[in-house]
């Protein structure tokens, strides 16, 4: 059976050539044109996700926050912005790779198939990092035999980092996946979340190490 991609592309001649692009290569694709439709389907459905940015209904970086908090599907961006800034903000979101337009269709399926041949993150519902555990379907978490008591975004900050288990993850991104990046003092009131989250890792502590000048990080432990 093919591997089905979603293709969220507004742009119709674009659109039905990099769909045409997929079929031709022996992919399933499937494409949706609008933000809202995209939003509401379910990442896990597909094996790879082309996103667009400037989209109408959602905004593609808005999609991949949300595709981010319960999956980890490839996600390539395909977008005609190739502001540094932007191909940042989606790396540090969770995108695999940036794309920019105009891209010959070898580039682009050169790419998906690097996505393809990279492991799934989270092939599973719970991860383990250490002595600590999430459950994400049920929004659990432990440390050391024992139940954690987390506030949901405690929570999400926890699960951020699991999800990149060994890597630093800025404090941008952690802002914007378990806070409001719009509110006054974000940064500092993540710092806030992070130090009480560590109070009840209690002895596990140790493992949500912060990387100086850059964010956190949650390590295997010793």
């Amino acid at each position: 059976m093919p591997d089905r991609i979603l293709l969220v592309e507004d742009d119709l001649a674009l659109g039905g050539q990099v769909a045409e692009t997929l079929s031709q290569a022996g992919f399933d694709p499937h494409w949706v044109q609008d933000g809202d439709d995209a939003r509401g389907l379910e990442p896990d459905d597909y094996r790879v996700i082309i996103l667009d940015l400037m989209l109408p209904g959602t905004y593609g970086m808005d999609l991949l926050k949300r595709y981010r908090r319960t999956s980890e599907v490839p996600v390539l961006i395909l977008s005609a912005r190739d502001d540094t800034a932007d191909k940042i903000r989606g790396l540090e979101l969770g995108a695999d790779d940036y794309v920019t337009k105009p891209f010959f269709p070898e580039e682009l399926l050169a790419r998906i198939h690097a996505c393809l041949r990279r492991p799934n993150l989270m092939n599973t519902e719970r991860i383990v990092v250490g002595a600590i555990r999430i459950d994400l379907e049920r929004r659990e978490a432990g440390a050391s035999e024992r139940a954690l008591s987390l506030t949901p975004i405690e929570f999400e900050i926890l699960a951020t980092l699991a999800r990149r288990k060994g890597a630093a993850v800025t404090r941008d991104a952690l802002v914007e996946a378990a806070l409001d990046p719009a509110q006054e003092n974000s940064r500092r009131t993540l710092d806030v979340h992070v130090s009480r989250l560590r109070t009840k890792l209690g002895k596990d502590a140790a493992q949500l190490e912060t990387v100086w000048g850059i964010g956190y990080r949650l390590s295997e432990g010793t």
